[in-house]
């Protein structure tokens, strides 16, 4: 609900702080005292386009103030809440317009960028006038109307649809992306079977490559080897020298030193000591020589052997500069191709499924958006019917209101139809879209119908503005309009400006719009009235000037609807 407004220096008004209460408030007053300002500075509050001309002469700004009380869990709560504003009890906006037409808004005490009042305005306020946009300005919001006013019905209906259509598409878009894929899919595949016929046919083994590696190296020196390996078995063992004298070699002599240190070391531990160590010494070379006496024995002077390794290790470096650094990293990726091989290969058959899932989802949406329009067909007539019964009661009776739902020309996400209110305003005429045939003051009142036939069922806006809703309007019409906007009043908040008496007397708040001139600058006020000076201001409006014969008229008026001369 719409708490107060503050406005300072927009238009011809100054400064002045509005306080509104539940239920019905009319906002009257003479023609150019500026009632149509407080309308302009809800707007304001709500993202309409600003203008400079809006800043008071003499002003370097204009500021709109609007304090809403929204509860926490609240649609405009929680979008507040997303941009930064706080919202503790009271959600405050605020509007500024610069005299040179710059603007700013705040949300919660954040800045905020103007279109953030708009979003906030679709939860808070539905402004109707004849200037304004409105509700139902867009195709969408006919059909949103009508689902909302069809309940529990249209509801589970159309999300039942809703699920199967996405469901739909993502099966669609799924199947897309597979057979967009199908040429990319074939080359992955050529490449991949190809890279595992060449490995298959190598079976190459892990660690091959360096083991290979070393043989080569020892292969392609073997000669060199098995000499070096044979001299140095030779200076240890010892043989024949060219003298053809014997040579015992390094063995013989350690043989001839422990010879020597054992005739002596047991007169000394010390020496002892030495002599254990020199035959550790021999043994460890008697070992080195026969070891190296088989590596002579086995040095492999093979040069097919050579041949091969060195082939082989030539396939295995084909192999690892397409697949990976070393063998290992082919092993791996050939692993890892195989795998997605499978999953290649099994796309084609999971394009088969797909395409029956998608035949079938169709089949599914399509049903559930004939369930959706046959809810929806059913609520329109009721709605119709509903929105024309307000209309005779608002100096429309001839007007009739159809409420159609058309196929649309293809699904989309809320169904298969095309829903449009349409207005016959006068017999014999078709109807036409209400946002086409509709003047102003018809505008206000269709929607003023249309606000009061949907208010419980949809539970929209908490709070509803309409300018000049009685356009055109008089006598017991008039008071049919009032009516009807107190009706209105009883699920909701509605701020009414009117300049007829019969309207505002149905007000459970009445608020007078004047103006003031010292000469030098004009201004205008908001002040609340009650008793007497309710009566006064009703009898203004009905004779255009206060005499005690329209005192009474304006007491009797009360009197008749049933209302307080103090609300």
């Amino acid at each position: 609900m719409l708490q107060e407004i503050r406005i300072q220096d927009l238009g011809i008004i100054d400064e002045s702080l509005i306080e509104f209460g539940p239920g019905l408030t009319v906002l009257t007053g003479e023609t150019g005292a500026g009632k149509t300002m407080v309308v302009t500075s809800l707007g304001l509050l709500l993202g309409a386009r600003s203008d400079s001309g809006l800043v008071r002469e003499g002003a370097d700004r204009a500021v709109v103030e609007g304090v809403f009380d929204v509860p926490v869990d609240h649609p405009a709560t929680l979008r507040a809440t997303e941009a930064g504003g706080d919202v503790d009890g009271a959600l405050v906006l605020v509007r500024t317009v610069s005299g040179e037409g710059r603007s700013r808004a705040h949300v919660g005490g954040r800045s905020a960028p103007v279109g953030v009042l708009g979003e906030l305005g679709e939860h808070l306020v539905a402004v109707h006038g004849q200037a304004d946009q409105w509700r139902l300005r867009r195709p969408d919001e006919h059909r949103e109307l009508l689902d909302a006013f069809g309940a529990e019905t249209v509801s589970a209906a159309r999300t039942a649809y809703a699920s199967a259509y996405a469901a739909h598409a993502t099966a669609v878009a799924t199947l897309e992306t597979l057979r967009a894929a199908a040429r990319e899919r074939a080359q992955e595949l050529d490449l991949l079977r190809r890279g595992l016929e060449r490995i298959e046919a190598a079976a190459p083994q892990a660690g091959e490559d360096a083991a290979l590696r070393v043989e080569d190296e020892r292969l392609a020196h073997a000669e060199e080897l098995r000499q070096g390996s044979s001299e140095a078995q030779l200076l240890l063992a010892g043989g024949d020298d060219a003298s053809g004298d014997a040579d015992d070699g390094i063995i013989g002599a350690l043989a001839r030193a422990r010879a020597a240190l054992g005739q002596v070391s047991a007169n000394d531990p010390a020496l002892a000591d030495l002599e254990r160590r020199l035959t550790e010494v021999a043994h460890l070379v008697n070992d080195l020589a026969s070891d190296l006496s088989g590596y002579v024995a086995d040095v492999d002077l093979d040069p097919g052997r050579l041949t091969w390794v060195q082939q082989r290790r030539a396939e295995l470096s084909e192999l690892t500069r397409s697949y990976g650094d070393t063998v290992d990293d082919v092993i791996a990726w050939g692993l890892t191709a195989s795998r997605r091989v499978l999953e290649l290969e099994g796309d084609d058959g999971r394009i088969a499924d797909l395409e029956r899932d998608v035949t079938r989802l169709d089949e599914e949406r399509t049903r559930l958006a004939g369930d959706l329009g046959e809810a929806r067909r059913a609520a329109a007539s009721r709605l119709g019917e509903r929105i024309g019964d307000e209309l005779a009661h608002l100096a429309m009776g001839s007007a009739r209101v159809v409420v159609a739902v058309t196929p649309a020309a293809r699904l989309g996400p809320h169904g298969g139809d095309d829903v449009e209110i349409g207005l016959a305003a006068n017999v014999g005429s078709a109807p036409r879209s209400v946002s086409k045939v509709a003047s102003g003051g018809e505008l206000s009142r269709v929607m003023l119908a249309i606000e009061v036939a949907t208010a419980q069922a949809t539970g929209s806006v908490p709070t509803f503005v309409f300018d000049e809703v009685d356009s055109g309007v008089g006598g017991r019409a008039a008071l049919d309009v009032g009516a009807r906007l107190a009706a209105l009043a009883s699920s909701a908040q509605v701020i009414v400006v009117t300049h007829l008496a019969q309207v505002a007397a149905h007000a459970d708040h009445h608020l007078v719009v004047s103006k003031s001139d010292d000469g030098h600058v004009t201004r205008s006020g908001v002040r609340r009235v009650t008793g007497e000076d309710r009566v006064t201001e009703l009898a203004r409006m009905m004779a255009g000037s206060v005499s005690e014969a329209a005192l009474e008229h304006a007491r009797d008026l009360l009197s008749d609807l049933g209302r307080s001369i103090d609300a």
